[in-house]
């Protein structure tokens, strides 16, 4: 399929650059997988458009502050790394800017507030990335000092600065896992209340882990969907989201993902020829287009994506194109806001 068939207009005015007032305040769009109709409602109201029995499953990964600006030493121009994967021995994979003037045995020095970090290229890598090892001046943890002098790494189209209140929102209530550079921003919406309200109408949750990459932002470049290659990213299935996952399965029970990133490791896993789910823990790169077919996922919860993108591309295939195209085109229309920190659509 060419790329062009995943396109929409949409207004710069309805990308989301703050996330509502109140966590859970934000609108959603309920859509019919068959037959395709639309309701209008309330991320709160979740549980209302939910079943009892119904499994759903979140990512609980966690973002940090993975931005970091400073200096070249010597000289003092200005830097930005952006740390992407931490390969151990306080060695990582990073992009840099500026990358032409930050070539191997480059040192720099990355600081905020009276903390510092320094830092030297070791190796250039492929789609301008570094290889870059960090330290600090006495020896203390490397990861407390990213803590304290690191940004929020917010999305490229929320054309502002971070500020400290995005350590809290761009963030979901139930995140344990350190190791994202983006949010589950599906997960954005969910409230204590919210997370109550589910148990009580006994819908049941489990946990997966996805640490989001900077490929998650990745457009396709090629006029047909076919050649998009998708950034693999590592992901965790513990024994106990399997049995889950495995008894939902063989009682005939919904299974609901959160967001595009539960839907690919979710669709990634395998099973015995009994059916169990296999707890499981490495890299998928999958990449979910029209065509596939759904092993585990029966209903998302996800936001509004970006046109011609690959999460576009994921939703439509679970839905199918021209049904996801009409409700894009429905939420324009009704002033629905797009993006990380936008509105949120159900599809069941």
């Amino acid at each position: 399929m060419d790329v062009v068939e995943f396109g929409f207009d949409l207004p710069d005015e309805l990308i989301a650059q703050e996330p509502p007032a109140q966590r859970g305040e934000s609108r959603l769009m309920v859509v019919a997988r068959q037959g395709g109709t639309l309701e209008h409602s309330r991320f709160r109201r979740l549980a209302e458009h939910l079943r009892p029995g119904d499994l759903l499953v979140l990512n609980n990964t966690k973002v940090f502050p993975a931005r970091l600006l400073g200096t070249r030493l010597p000289g003092g121009g200005a830097v930005e790394c952006l740390l992407l994967r931490d390969e151990g021995d306080g060695t990582w994979e990073a992009l840099v800017h500026p990358g032409q003037r930050l070539k191997e045995g480059a040192r720099i020095v990355l600081e905020r507030d009276g903390s510092r970090l320094f830092g030297e290229v070791l190796a250039r890598r492929f789609f301008g990335r570094r290889s870059v090892r960090l330290w600090t001046e006495d020896g203390s943890d490397i990861g407390a000092a990213i803590e304290r002098i690191g940004h929020i790494p917010l999305p490229p189209y929320i054309r502002r600065d971070d500020r400290p209140s995005d350590r809290e929102r761009y963030q979901t209530v139930y995140a344990r896992e350190t190791g994202s550079i983006a949010a589950p921003t599906a997960g954005l919406h969910f409230t204590d209340d919210v997370l109550d309200d589910l148990s009580a109408r006994g819908i049941e949750r489990a946990e997966i882990t996805l640490h989001v990459g900077y490929g998650t932002f990745k457009p396709i470049r090629a006029e047909r969907i076919e050649e998009h290659v998708v950034d693999p990213e590592r992901y965790t299935v513990d024994a106990e989201a399997a049995a889950a996952l495995t008894r939902a399965r063989a009682e005939g029970r919904r299974i609901i993902a959160v967001g595009t990133t539960t839907v690919r490791v979710l669709e990634s896993l395998s099973e015995s020829g009994g059916g169990e789910i296999q707890p499981r823990a490495g890299e998928t790169n999958l990449f979910i287009r029209p065509g596939h077919e759904f092993r585990l996922v029966d209903g998302l919860v996800t936001n509004f994506h970006l046109p011609q993108s690959s999460l576009l591309v994921l939703v439509a295939a679970f839905a199918g194109r021209e049904r996801i195209l009409d409700a894009y085109r429905a939420a324009v229309e009704q002033g629905y806001r797009f993006y990380s920190y936008g509105d949120a659509m159900l599809i069941l």
